[in-house]
């Protein structure tokens, strides 16, 4: 019974993510020619998934594969590097890391630097923020971080067009999610890659968010007409735009409902507990993401519509 009860906690901790322990099993999704996208698991990052929550685009040309951001870990950049190898019989040539988030950069290790690409404000971010993302990736994960180092991108992005074998790939810079989004747009197909800018059926994470720049980029978003749009988190929209209004319908009502309950006197814990509309009912992680998100802005934007009258009274004399 000792020895059972001792091992108990080790078995629990077993991954289910891939078909053997620490194993991402990658599984691609094509969506158009010469384009793939592995889909993460539209969920925390949790033991049970390694961390495998975002979505990675994977774009063959003549030169060699061209990914969108890289994954959690090294573990996932290594399996990443080998399925997009395998897919498009070329070795990887450009790695565009979309934002700062660890789900979408810490993958980099797998690849040389010199195919490593980011918007200078993503690398400043990736620099400033990353040792204690490390930290949290580590504590959360344990064992499938093993061998995970924090890389730099180390070509700074300027926006524009880039012609990769043949390819034609616009750049666009944005922001609103973080300080400073990605976007890739292939113009053969008319896919999108908008990063987090952009979830689909997975409610939005928002520890950097503006809100007001969130939702301008969202619009710019539209205003391209994409054909496919391949959100940071959920499933691919066949639409085009369906996925960019149900992000910017979400912040609109997460934005509101957090200054109206505010403004009614309720506490964080039941703002966290709001009812949340039918319309996103089917969201995976809407009540953790709304419970996030309040906690992110919930004492900001309670000192910017309750000042208080002490401050606001000494300010005036």
């Amino acid at each position: 019974m000792l020895g059972a009860l001792a091992l108990a906690p080790v078995a629990a901790a077993i991954p289910a993510y891939g078909q053997k322990p620490f194993i991402y099993a990658l599984k691609p999704e094509r969506i158009a020619d010469q384009i793939w996208v592995v889909r993460g698991d539209d969920a925390p990052i949790a033991m049970a998934n390694g961390g495998a929550i975002a979505n990675i685009g994977i774009i063959g040309t003549a030169e060699g594969a061209v990914l969108f951001d890289s994954g959690p870990s090294l573990r996932y950049g290594d399996a990443l590097q080998s399925l997009a190898t395998e897919l498009t019989g070329k070795q990887v040539v450009r790695v565009y890391v979309s934002h700062l988030h660890p789900d979408h950069g810490f993958g980099l290790g797998a690849f040389p630097a010199s195919v490593t690409t980011a918007l200078p404000e993503t690398i400043r971010e990736i620099e400033r923020d990353s040792p204690g993302f490390s930290d949290g990736m580590y504590r959360l994960l344990g064992d499938w971080m093993r061998g995970t180092e924090v890389k730099t991108p180390a070509q700074p992005l300027t926006p524009g067009v880039e012609v990769i074998g043949g390819r034609r790939l616009r750049t666009i810079a944005l922001s609103g999610h973080s300080g400073a989004d990605l976007c890739v747009v292939d113009d053969t197909s008319g896919v999108l890659f908008p990063g987090d800018l952009v979830f689909h059926n997975r409610a939005p994470a928002t520890p950097e968010a503006d809100f007001s720049k969130w939702r301008a980029s969202l619009d710019a978003l539209i205003g391209l007409s994409p054909v496919i749009t391949v959100p940071g988190h959920g499933p691919v929209d066949s639409t085009g735009t369906a996925a960019i209004r149900q992000t910017r319908d979400w912040l609109e009502w997460l934005e509101t409902s957090i200054g109206d309950a505010i403004l009614r006197g309720l506490d964080m814990v039941e703002a966290g507990n709001m009812p949340i509309p039918d319309r996103f009912a089917g969201m995976a992680a809407a009540r953790y993401e709304l419970q996030r998100s309040i906690s992110h802005f919930y004492p900001r934007m309670e000192a910017a519509l309750l000042p208080r009258i002490d401050v606001s009274e000494s300010a005036t004399q």
